[in-house]
């Protein structure tokens, strides 16, 4: 008697068409074009190369000053040292995150494969990449280089300033700075300026704008109006688990992942016993700042009226917040 052939994803039944060509191409593309479209978000923010982390990593972000001595020193005397003080300021976990979706069959009869499937899997991948980009917006508002200023333009200048002067006090190179500030902000101070807003999966930008590589306009939910934020492109860092690691599949949980930087694992199949096409998709990823002193927040004191203004209590408080959850 022959042996039974078990039905894998790669070795399905002979009795049966080969639907997983379908199912492994659809987990190839979902993960490329999560890798693609993070490649793009970093060149717009400027962050470098992301680094790899092991489950379970505590990233931790410091403040830093220097107390410097007088460099008149006489000939043969003892120089002396200037005081170097660097203080951890908050910290948070890298851990793998799981997420899932399900589609019955009923909506691929009602609406076809087409719509019912790929549809939802363009939504799946475009919250999940803002599960990472927001989390990083609430965390840039904890930054404690604060400050005001009387206009708007005034805050962006300001805001640029204390990044480039805390830098250089800790002797630190700045290539770039990058901004984040309110979008309806932003437009009222454009109004009719021929200046190019760039839109990227889901990010407004300008590009090259008073001194900054790029300036994020976001809405009132991660910005308030009257505040700006800014921060030299190298004290952002992007850490991830490679979801792909070898420990995982000892588990028997085999991810679709994309290439040497794996962001994100994909698995799709569909269950008999409810009729539905499952997705799953796991990611271990953080948007993080070496120096939390090194992002200023400049709010302006007399913001400009007018419709859209985020209720500032309420923004407030989900900082207070954010500012607890890392410092535990």
């Amino acid at each position: 008697m022959a042996a039974t052939k078990v039905e894998s994803l790669t070795n399905p039944r002979d009795s049966l068409p080969n639907v997983y060509t379908g199912v492994t191409a659809r987990e190839v593309d979902f993960v490329t074009r999560f890798a693609d479209n993070w490649d793009a978000l970093r060149r717009i923010l400027g962050i470098l190369r992301p680094i790899r982390k092991a489950p379970g990593t505590q990233l931790i972000t410091y403040t830093a000053s220097v107390e410097l001595e007088s460099g008149d020193v006489g000939p043969g005397e003892v120089i002396p040292y200037s005081k170097a003080t660097i203080t951890q300021a908050a910290k948070d976990d890298l851990t793998i995150e799981k997420y899932a979706k399900a589609v019955p069959i009923e909506d691929v009869n009602k609406y076809g494969a087409e719509i019912a499937i790929e549809k939802s899997d363009d939504a799946f991948l475009t919250k999940l990449q803002n599960v990472v980009l927001n989390r990083f917006y609430t965390f840039l508002a904890t930054g404690t280089l604060t400050g005001t200023a009387d206009t708007w333009q005034k805050a962006l200048a300001k805001a640029q300033g204390e990044v480039l002067n805390k830098f250089a006090s800790i002797q630190k190179d700045v290539t770039a700075v990058v901004g984040f500030a309110n979008i309806l902000d932003a437009y009222d101070y454009l109004g009719a300026a021929e200046i190019s807003v760039q839109t990227q999966f889901g990010l407004n930008y300008v590009k090259d704008f008073l001194g900054y590589s790029t300036l994020s306009l976001l809405p009132a939910r991660f910005i308030p109006r009257g505040r700006v934020i800014a921060t030299p492109v190298e004290n952002i860092d992007q850490y991830y688990i490679d979801p792909g690691d070898s420990e995982f599949s000892r588990l028997g949980l085999n991810y679709t992942t994309q290439g040497e930087t794996s962001l994100i694992g994909f698995h799709a199949s569909g269950n008999y016993s409810t009729a539905v096409g499952e997705s799953y998709a796991i990611m271990g990823m953080k948007l993080w700042a070496e120096y939390l002193d090194g992002i200023a927040v400049v709010t302006v004191s007399a913001p400009a009226s007018g419709g859209g203004d985020a209720p500032s209590g309420q923004f407030d408080t989900a900082v207070k917040a954010a500012r607890a959850s890392v410092s535990k």
